[in-house]
């Protein structure tokens, strides 16, 4: 995957944040299930029920969540690159083996990229939609808002390693 990419706000989100912490640890809250466990699902809305992660360009990403006593809800994509340290890329259009997926939920890519940002790390989330009107469908489906919570939550997690 090339590092650079055409960002569309029209049909695309970012959502940055500065982490008082070394990209290394960053990764490892991106990457490892029992961590990605404690932050990926806005707590006061559910839970992540199961993690499963092979990170490496056509591994699998895998997330069962339950939104309060429902049923466990299947999230299930492919990683398209891995830079150790610096980038993470994963879509929920292809299952892994970037075999063509079947789903009911509006598809994206995501795109994590980190900087060093002098003792910390600068984490840039990126979600990718098809259309203007998925990402509006999303943006208004509170996806945005449980991402920003998500985010807020990683930050959270990457700082209690320390």
């Amino acid at each position: 995957m090339s590092q650079h990419f055409a960002f569309d706000p029209k049909r695309d989100f970012r959502i940055e944040r500065t982490i008082d912490a070394p990209p290394r640890l960053v990764w490892e809250a991106l990457t490892k299930p029992e961590h990605l466990k404690e932050w990926y699902m806005p707590k006061a809305w559910g839970r992540v029920a199961r993690a499963e992660l092979d990170v490496r360009p056509g591994g699998i990403f895998s997330i069962d969540i339950a939104v309060g006593d429902g049923p466990e809800i299947p999230n299930l994509g492919c990683f398209l690159d891995v830079v150790p340290l610096q980038r993470l890329a994963w879509t929920s259009m292809l299952f892994p083996g970037y075999r063509p997926a079947t789903f009911d939920d509006i598809p994206i890519t995501a795109i994590v990229t980190m900087d060093a940002a002098g003792k910390g790390t600068r984490y840039l989330f990126t979600a990718l939609h098809r259309s203007e009107e998925d990402c509006r469908t999303n943006m208004e489906s509170g996806f945005y808002q449980g991402t920003e919570i998500a985010v807020d939550q990683l930050v959270a997690c990457v700082l209690a390693l320390r």
